[in-house]
């Protein structure tokens, strides 16, 4: 019985941390956040405050009101992508992004962040988004630009993201 016991932890663990079951997804719902299903397995969470979080079909993330107002200030985002808008005329404070390698903080705009083979990959679309790692030096990034983040401690390079890498981008999280 101990043996089964194990292996069931052990498989569950594996498909947590390959994003095969999402990590903790019902929690925004419980948090005072409406959770819709999307076409291809997407999750679309509309938050009090201002907040609207667009999942990819099996990404692992954490929505946390850290100030208890009743509105999510933070996601942590552990692997594939997700699409956040936060409305400034109804979000009080900032709100942040945090993967295992960057951490992108806004207020009253919307980005994408994308968590994949060790490497964090911001998007703004709309506003400015400011990106670092949990230690460096932070850049900003204005609409249509991106950062790809990895381990290391190499100046981050903004770039323009070519259209293409856009659009693959935001399909999966159908924009």
């Amino acid at each position: 019985m101990k043996a089964k016991s194990a292996v069931f932890r052990s498989l569950l663990a594996a498909a947590l941390v390959v994003g095969l079951v999402p990590f903790e997804p019902a929690f925004a719902q419980s948090g005072g956040c409406a959770l819709t299903r999307q076409a291809g397995g997407r999750q679309l969470l509309r938050c009090p405050g201002g907040v609207t979080v667009t999942a990819e079909a099996g990404a692992a993330f954490r929505l946390t009101d850290r100030n208890g107002d009743g509105s999510p200030d933070s996601v942590s985002l552990r692997s594939k992508a997700i699409l956040v808008d936060v409305d400034n005329d109804q979000h009080q404070g900032g709100f942040q992004v945090v993967t295992p390698q960057a951490i992108a903080a806004v207020r009253g705009t919307q980005w994408a962040v994308d968590v994949a083979s060790g490497t964090t990959s911001v998007l703004v679309r709309r506003g400015r988004v400011a990106v670092r790692r949990p230690a460096g030096a932070s850049v900003i990034l204005a609409p249509g630009e991106g950062v790809d983040v990895q381990p290391g401690a190499e100046p981050l390079v903004v770039r323009r993201w070519p259209a293409a890498r856009v659009t693959a981008l935001l399909a999966r999280l159908g924009q």
